[in-house]
């Protein structure tokens, strides 16, 4: 009975204890962390649990250091899930020098076709990332060059005609004289995309056509006449 008594009586004592004139309090809560999570900030390291509300200066005392989040260990390639994607998140294997920008030329191949999605997609990166130099139709005739800030941009359809596909691509992945590398700015796939763009541009094709299976028609020059016979 008197056992009894004491239980009611602490209770009482705790019911009484959780009271409050604050109604935004909760009074007292019994492990709370396993209804309510904290809430917490991405990118904040917030060390172990013991260290979860100590101010800077404690974990400066005790020598934490933050981990964050980091950057991939270099050479790391990333899992794509697909055959086709891994071909553009493989490292490349050419160096920002001359021997290799030569290199390019012979051992570098696009690994996309010159279909209407990868022309149309490459035309829209060109017109946002290279017409400020390079023109609209390449003839190196952009704002820039208009504006006198650069000159001497070479013409894709004359200059650069004959340029290989791999010399492109390495231009756009490093850069090339004053033009800066692109690698930053966009992918490997993109970098491609504009290069079958470019490829059009060489050959003068600012409107392309497709055919029923949605790949560039390529219309042959016509022949000069052959020297008659008498």
């Amino acid at each position: 009975m008197r056992s009894t008594k004491i239980l009611f009586l602490g209770a009482a004592i705790l019911m009484l204890a959780s009271c409050t004139e604050d109604s935004n309090a909760p009074g007292v809560e019994y492990m709370p962390d396993m209804y309510r999570s904290p809430a917490l900030e991405a990118y904040i390291d917030y060390g172990n649990n013991k260290m979860m509300d100590w101010t800077q200066s404690q974990k400066d005392e005790v020598g934490f250091k933050p981990m964050l989040s980091r950057a991939p260990v270099v050479g790391t390639i990333s899992y794509t899930g697909s055959n086709e994607a891994a071909v553009f998140v493989m490292p490349y294997a050419l160096k920002n020098t001359l021997e290799d920008y030569e290199r390019s030329a012979n051992e570098i191949k696009s690994p996309i076709l010159s279909s209407k999605t990868n022309i149309l997609r490459g035309q829209e990166i060109y017109t946002i990332m290279c017409t400020h130099c390079h023109g609209k139709e390449g003839h190196g005739d952009g704002a820039i060059s208009k504006n006198g800030h650069i000159m001497g941009i070479p013409d894709y359809a004359t200059k650069l005609k004959d340029l290989q596909e791999g010399k492109i691509f390495h231009s756009l992945t490093y850069g090339k004289n004053l033009m800066g590398q692109h690698a930053s700015q966009i992918n490997q796939k993109e970098r491609w995309q504009v290069v079958e763009w470019v490829k059009c541009l060489q050959k003068g094709i600012t409107a392309p056509e497709f055919d029923a299976n949605n790949m560039l028609i390529v219309k042959q020059e016509a022949a000069a006449p052959a020297d008659s016979i008498k």
